[in-house]
């Protein structure tokens, strides 16, 4: 091979380009485009043009390198290039290895932080509020909330903050337009009543508001300030089911001390022990408008009877104290009879279920019969009174004038003790309402209970339920009944008088003419009880109203005889019928509906049935 050699055109070998003239020939051209045509050691290249009809003459590109030494120092710039090319690949390889592996995990840090920043934006508010915004008041700032006892925290969104607040102006709004207004378990706690309050304050229409239920705690009681000052015209206000506790209610009482409108306050079942009971006696002591007091089911001890009794010897404008469902005990009873002593004003005294036993219902007994004033209501129920204490409340049953309601529902007197009751019966004439409930007492009882009543027609209800006196007790009732008393209510659900007390009960009612209240549940009457009081409702009577014939085993045949002893009677005046809890099928409910309805069509009356 020659020492030189043709090449293309290299930008490393920097060729030179001789044009030589007498080699140059035409050749013609096609109408086709042709590449460069060329040949190694000076061979002929050729440019062909493209237009149409021209000839050329053969350009002769012949580039030759001067000299061996340009061909190797050309050779060794190409090694040179192709080396640096290698080494510079060799270090961007694994660049783009950990560019592969870190880019998506800064992506998505990236990612997260601007996300965890938009999210904080729109949830939690700007904490950089001036010292006047914080130093706001619960009633400026309040905001409403969804849950009892429970406030709207700020990290809540502004959907609800909106709808709370809409809620709250119409609560206001019902505050500033009617007398009677009952907001029980609205959920808006303590920072909705300061917003609330303030539609109180010389609010000259509501007289009775219920906030009872809504979560309100001793902090939500202060809303109150300056409010129950100004009102004028506010005369009920209960609290009850709400924990404001002992705290809540010294605040409450310190503001009552100024009022002078407010005649019913209820806080039952709100946490009181016997340091709140304690406010409340200080508060009684200068109070003088205060008529009714209720502080049921809290858990006032003998220590807060003792303060209540110290506050009724220098009160006397209270009417009704309710006690019942605290702790008060045999040694409460006694405080609390040294305060009524001396003590005028008292009407009604509700002393259920504080187990005062037999020793406190007779130095509570002691303290009723000295003082001067008139008592109408007495109820000592579930106090685990025996025949023992009830011989002094008989003993004050025949003294008192007074007395129109006694209540000792579910103690255990028995017999003997429904004896004591009936001899005392026979002399009292101011007792309308009897409540023997719950006190085991038998038939033997129960007839002396009904040979005093032959006497008495002061005694218009009377309770015995869940006294097992049998058929042999329904059987001594009716015979009195029928022509003798004045009874009008008569309550005798689950006292197993089965289908033969139905059948004595109902001969009576068709001689009576006082009985429109007649409960006699949960007595196992079934069909045979049922259709014996159902021929009874075909006679015609005026006085009974309402019957009670729940859980009674009662079926179709029954419910059957019901309904066609409505339908006969156009003259029937019961408008309430119970057979709700028996055995009834589509049947005999049918049977009555249609009773119903035939009932309305020719008598123009409404029977409420339940089935």
């Amino acid at each position: 091979m020659a020492s030189t050699s043709t090449s293309t055109i290299s930008l490393s070998s920097h060729p030179k380009i001789f044009l030589r003239d007498h080699s140059l020939r035409l050749r013609p051209v096609g109408f086709r485009r042709s590449s460069f045509d060329y040949h190694a050691n000076g061979a002929l290249v050729s440019v062909a043009h493209w237009r149409r009809g021209f000839r050329f003459r053969n350009l002769v590109l012949k580039a030759t390198l001067r000299s061996e030494g340009g061909s190797r120092r050309a050779a060794t710039s190409r090694r040179v290039y192709r080396e640096s090319q290698t080494e510079s690949s060799s270090v961007i390889t694994p660049l783009k290895q950990v560019a592969s592996n870190v880019l998506p995990a800064g992506v998505f840090i990236v990612v997260t932080f601007v996300l965890w920043k938009l999210v904080e934006r729109l949830t939690i508010p700007k904490s950089d509020r001036s010292s006047s915004e914080r130093n706001k008041s619960p009633a400026q700032e309040a905001k409403w909330s969804f849950g009892a006892g429970i406030n709207l925290f700020p990290n809540l969104t502004a959907k609800i903050d909106r709808e709370a607040k809409l809620k709250l102006n119409d609560f206001a709004k019902e505050l500033r337009t009617f007398r009677s207004v009952d907001m029980t378990a609205r959920n808006f706690g303590d920072e909705g009543l300061f917003f609330l309050a303030e539609s109180l304050g010389y609010n000259q229409t509501v007289e009775e508001v219920n906030f009872s239920a809504n979560g309100i705690t001793a902090e939500g009681i202060k809303a109150f300030d300056g409010v129950l000052q100004s009102n004028i015209v506010l005369k009920t206000l209960d609290l009850s089911g709400n924990p404001i506790g002992d705290e809540g209610v010294k605040t409450l009482c310190d503001l009552l001390v100024k009022n002078s409108s407010i005649q019913t306050l209820q806080l039952n079942s709100t946490d009181i022990g016997d340091e709140g009971a304690k406010a409340v006696a200080e508060m009684l002591k200068k109070n003088s408008s205060l008529r009714i007091l209720e502080l049921n089911n809290n858990m006032i001890d003998y220590s807060g009877f003792t303060s209540l009794g110290g506050a009724l010897l220098e009160n006397n404008t209270i009417r009704n104290i309710h006690l019942n469902g605290n702790y008060g005990g045999a040694l409460g009873a006694n405080a609390l009879a040294k305060g009524l002593e001396g003590n005028k004003s008292l009407r009604e005294l509700h002393m259920n279920g504080n187990s005062v036993g037999d020793e406190g219902v007779r130095a509570l007994i002691s303290g009723l019969s000295s003082r001067k004033g008139k008592l109408a209501l007495l109820d000592i129920g579930n106090n685990s009174i025996t025949a023992k204490g009830v011989f002094h409340v008989a003993e004050f049953m025949k003294r008192t004038k007074s007395l129109v309601l006694l209540n000792l529902f579910m103690n255990d007197i028995g017999d003997e003790g429904a004896e004591k009751i009936a001899e005392a019966l026979k002399q009292n004439r101011s007792i309308k309402t009897l409540d023997l409930g719950g006190n085991n007492i038998h038939a033997e009882g129960i007839t002396k209970i009904a040979q005093a009543l032959k006497d008495n027609d002061a005694i218009t209800t009377l309770e015995i339920a869940y006294n097992p006196i049998g058929p042999e007790g329904a059987e001594a009732l009716s015979e009195v009944l029928k022509f003798h008393g004045n009874v009008k209510n008569l309550k005798l659900g689950w006292c197993k008088i089965g289908p033969k007390g139905a059948e004595l009960i109902a001969e009576t009612l068709k001689y009576n003419t006082t009985i429109s209240v007649l409960d006699l549940r949960g007595n196992g009457l079934r069909d045979e009880g049922a259709t014996c009081l159902a021929r009874s409702l075909k006679v015609v009577n005026e006085a009974l109203t309402s019957l009670d014939l729940g859980f009674n085993e009662i079926r179709d045949p029954g419910a059957f005889a019901i309904a066609q002893a409505l339908k006969a009677n156009e003259d029937i005046a019961v408008t309430s019928l119970n057979l709700a809890n028996n055995f009834l099928t589509k049947f005999g409910q049918s049977a009555l509906t249609d009773a119903r309805d035939h009932v309305h069509e020719m008598c123009e009356k409404e029977v409420s049935i339940s089935y």
